[in-house]
């Protein structure tokens, strides 16, 4: 499911203004190169160095800090939050610092801590366009939606020129209905950079949910233009225009929109009541009653991990599949899952060896499919005889011919006649459709299928 987050990151190590080194000069040589490695992506080693500093002065701020970023940048946010909240109490003089614990509490979620977190970055800079920024963030998710504009536009007096900033206040202004004067936002920050993504991005998705289909097809012949073959404009262009709709949603695509998303996925899902791992671990319990750590399971499209613990008590083996790596690291981080691979969810359950599982569930990834055809016949491959498959898709009323749609919003809706048709027509027995409203998007609630079937009973040779 997509559902694009707002601009809200975690600062990349920098010698803060008024830098004061540790007197060692081997202490401060090491710290000035972890940094710079760790500025250039350079994980692995510059965790050995921090380690390594921190070995020797266990209450080196700098050290303790940074490592704590590295580690929610790893996906162990518990281990962030404590060496984050342990440098400040060694030196709570660091508005960045605060402002990047804001930035790890709201990715969870927990949006009051965020909110004490940013408000002491902000009395320690007041003048820092990027902490008002961010608690415009904040404020927004607390449904606080007066001082998240008036911290947009406070950090847009600071620095006119603030290209998220401007794609922030569209979007809470769309979502507040005030269509006109989100374009305005959009089209300043793209004004101000042609080339963000993002402002690109909520540009054609304002004026898609305004109706203005063809103004939104624009948009993404235009980023086509500066990028062709951009993967979302690509996809969304389809969307819009109904010009070479591909079968299902390209790898490329998927790959840049949830490795995007992977940080603030769980809260932000959290927030659009997102329930599809329930409905599946529902209809789970009622058609295999008690949990008893017996099957071999596979997370089709796992994600972060969101079903994991619900189907871990079936799951004498629990594997998981996903396109993105980074979400592959918060499933990682959920410590219940016996294998994680990175791989296209078709071809992998393809590639299984016949019988493999007794229980297959994807939730809320294969509206990402159009043509099922090809997943349905790699299932009942997969699965034990009377094996069963759970998955959810977004239901449609007026699909075309074929039984589905991409929809300007880039996902696509199923028909119940076509999914009858072609999960009875790969073998599977035991259909049965439960309606179900999957998540809220846009104050509006989205209205799907669960849908569970069993494998045949006998394997065709």
């Amino acid at each position: 499911m997509k559902n694009q987050q707002q601009k809200s990151s975690i600062r990349r190590p920098r010698l803060p203004a008024g830098y004061k080194p540790a007197k060692e000069v081997g202490i401060a040589d090491a710290l000035k190169l972890a940094i710079a490695v760790h500025r250039a992506n350079g994980l692995d080693d510059a965790e050995k160095i921090y380690g390594r500093i921190l070995a020797v002065r266990p209450d080196q701020p700098d050290a303790l800090h940074f490592m704590g970023v590295l580690q929610h940048q790893r996906g162990r946010t518990e281990d962030a939050l404590r060496l984050i909240r342990r440098s400040i109490a060694l030196d709570a003089t660091m508005p960045d610092w605060h402002n990047n614990l804001g930035n790890v509490l709201l990715e969870r979620g927990e949006l009051d801590a965020a909110a004490q977190a940013y408000e002491q970055a902000a009395r320690l800079a007041p003048a820092r366009a990027d902490i008002h920024n961010n608690l415009g963030v904040l404020r927004r998710e607390q449904g606080r939606t007066v001082e998240a504009e008036a911290a947009y536009r406070r950090a847009l007096a600071l620095d006119p020129k603030y290209v998220d900033a401007h794609t922030n206040l569209g979007r809470l202004l769309h979502g507040l209905g005030r269509g006109d004067e989100a374009l305005a936002s959009f089209c300043e920050a793209l004004v101000l950079n042609p080339k963000h993504v993002k402002a690109r991005h909520a540009l054609g998705m304002a004026y898609q949910m305004l109706g203005r289909i063809e103004a939104a097809a624009q948009v993404y012949r235009d980023w086509l233009k500066d990028e062709p073959g951009q993967p979302e404009a690509l996809h969304h262009l389809a969307a819009c225009s109904g010009e070479g709709v591909p079968d299902r949603a390209p790898d490329a695509y998927v790959e840049t929109v949830f490795d995007g998303f992977a940080n603030s996925f769980d809260a932000k899902l959290a927030l659009l009541g997102y329930r599809a791992p329930d409905l599946i671990a529902q209809v789970v319990a009622s058609l295999l009653g008690e949990a008893q750590r017996a099957l071999a399971v596979l997370d089709a499209g796992c994600g972060t991990g969101l079903c994991g613990p619900l189907l871990a008590p079936y799951a004498r083996r629990l594997d998981g599949v996903d396109l993105s790596k980074r979400m592959l690291v918060k499933a990682q981080a959920r410590q219940v899952y016996d294998t994680l691979a990175k791989a296209e969810l078709t071809a992998f359950i393809d590639g299984a060896a016949p019988g493999s599982y007794d229980l297959i569930v994807s939730a809320d990834t294969l509206c990402y499919f159009g043509d099922l055809r090809a997943v349905a016949r790699a299932a009942a491959k997969a699965l034990q005889p009377e094996g069963r498959l759970v998955f959810t898709v977004e239901a449609s009323e007026g699909a075309g011919e074929g039984g589905f749609q991409l929809n300007p919003h880039g996902r696509y809706s199923h028909r119940e006649a076509y999914l009858r048709e072609v999960f009875a027509g790969a073998g599977f027995a035991d259909l049965a459709l439960e309606p179900a409203h999957l998540r809220t998007e846009a104050a509006k609630p989205v209205h799907g299928w669960v849908v569970s079937c069993k494998a045949s009973a006998f394997r065709s040779s």
